[in-house]
This record gives structure tokens, sequence and C-alpha cells, in this order.
């Protein structure tokens, strides 16, 4: 999904440089990436060397992958052979999954762990706990944050039998600021409600403080997780250990380097 594309709802979604915890965790790190143009400008080590070495690490390499891909043997010894201590998948869906679990299969994993650049619960839950322990990911929603995502997401799961992603909490409040700001102003015009939306903080069981920019993008705070060890689940669905909260301000990337047309014209 580009970071600058103007949408009629504020996204949840975090720009693709946000996605990459490795940047935050390791002094080195090599990529795995699907070969289309997911986040193409962005997941690159042209484009992650200069956040790495702000934050005191290294991007050492990068291997692509066609889309969508079975075997994964190859990209992953590339990787492994890179020696960094984290390894960044930079692909979503089954290619994913199926490099998790060769990851375990060919012994890279426990020694060097893996980070989702797009992961979210429902991976984790299929895939289980023994498969990806240790991994880092970095998120927008955890169910089991506080009270207030807890209650949320009991209602959610009494009607889907298991928990919300971040995508489909934040598609709620999404809808939900919408609508509160379709009655707020008192018209469905599209321009007026779009001002309201932007006006109105967003305050609600997916964030607190988040607001809505020129470009669109909703900018509220994302969490870097690591996913637990069997052993240290106690109930259902118990999956993450959120390591900081990363602010809204750091998370994104800055509205100054937005390519979004609704940015130019201002």
């Amino acid at each position: 999904m580009p970071p600058c594309m103007p949408c009629p709802m504020p996204c949840p979604m975090p720009c693709p440089i946000t996605r990459v915890p490795t940047v935050r965790i390791a002094a080195t790190a090599a990529l795995v990436v699907m070969s289309v143009a997911f986040g193409a400008p962005y997941v690159s080590v042209v484009a992650l060397k200069p956040i790495a070495a702000e934050m005191g690490g290294t991007v050492v390499g990068s291997v692509r992958h066609p889309f969508p891909t079975q075997d994964f043997s190859a990209f992953l010894l590339k990787a492994q052979a890179s020696g960094a201590q984290v390894i960044g998948l930079a692909n979503a869906g089954n290619d994913t999954i199926n490099a998790i679990k060769q990851a375990a299969e060919f012994g890279v994993t426990p020694k060097q762990k893996l980070a989702g650049l797009l992961m979210f619960i429902s991976d984790i839950h299929t895939l289980g706990l023994k498969a990806t322990q240790g991994m880092y990911l970095t998120t927008g929603f955890y169910w089991d944050y506080n009270d207030q995502t807890r209650a949320w997401s009991k209602r959610f799961f009494e009607q889907r039998k298991r928990m919300p992603t971040m995508v489909q909490a934040g598609d709620y409040s999404a809808v939900y600021h919408y609508l509160k700001a379709v009655k707020d102003s008192g018209t469905d015009d599209t321009m007026t409600v779009m001002a309201k939306m932007k006006a109105t903080p967003v305050n609600d069981f997916f964030a607190k403080n988040g607001r809505i920019r020129a470009d669109g993008r909703m900018v509220h705070d994302m969490y870097l997780a690591q996913v637990k060890k069997p052993g240290d689940s106690k109930y259902a669905w118990d999956y993450y250990k959120i390591l900081q909260v990363i602010p809204g301000d750091q998370a994104f990337m800055p509205l100054s380097q937005s390519k979004c047309p609704l940015v130019k014209q201002r």
C-alpha cells in the first residue's frame, strides 16, 4: 500500500518504513523481499541504511524472491550467510508463513531472529507459537494491551471466534470516526466531513490522540512486539510481549517527505 495514496478514509496501516522493526532491535539486519512493488522504494538496503544508522544499526544486504514462492531455501540461506542478527521478511500472507516454517526447518532460527514487516496476529495463530516464538513485529493494535482493547476485542471475538488484527480494529475505528464526523457536522458532504475528521483527534480503543494529516494518514502510536514462547503464553491468543511504544511522530513517514498530491496542492 503506497503511503502517499489519497483515500477517503484515514489509513490505520503503518508506512513501509515503520514496518521494519529490524533496525530497532539489532545491530545488523538482512532483508528477504518479495519481488513486487510492495513498498519497493522504502523496503530496500538503500532506503533503510540511513534509518538503521540513526539507530546505531546496519542493513548488511537483501535478497528478492518471486511472488508467490513455495521454496525459500536459497533466499533464507543467503540471508543466513550474511551473519545478520535479524532477518526481516518483507512479504506477506502465505509467503511469510512459508518463509517462517522453512527458517525453522533449515536451522536459520532460533540462532538468528526473524522480524515480520507485515505480520498479523492471525498469522501467528495459524503458525503457532512453537514456530514463531521470538519473532519481532510492529503492530498498531494488540487486543490484550489494556482494558479498552480487551473489551472491544471480546465483542469482536463473540462475533468472529478469533481475535482481531490491527487492520480489522483500525477499520472499525476509521468507520466510527467517519460516522461521528457526519453526525457532528450534520451533513455527509465529503469536504465538510473530512475537515471535521482532520480537526478531531482519534481517541478510542484503537488510538489515543491520533490525528489525520493533510495526506490522509492517521498518525498514532505503534508497538514493537515479540512473539512469546509457548511456555509464557497463559491463555488463548496470549501471543505478544510489547517491548516498546513507538510514538506516532516517529512511527510514520514525515509529512515533509510525502509525495501525496493532496500535500503538493497546499
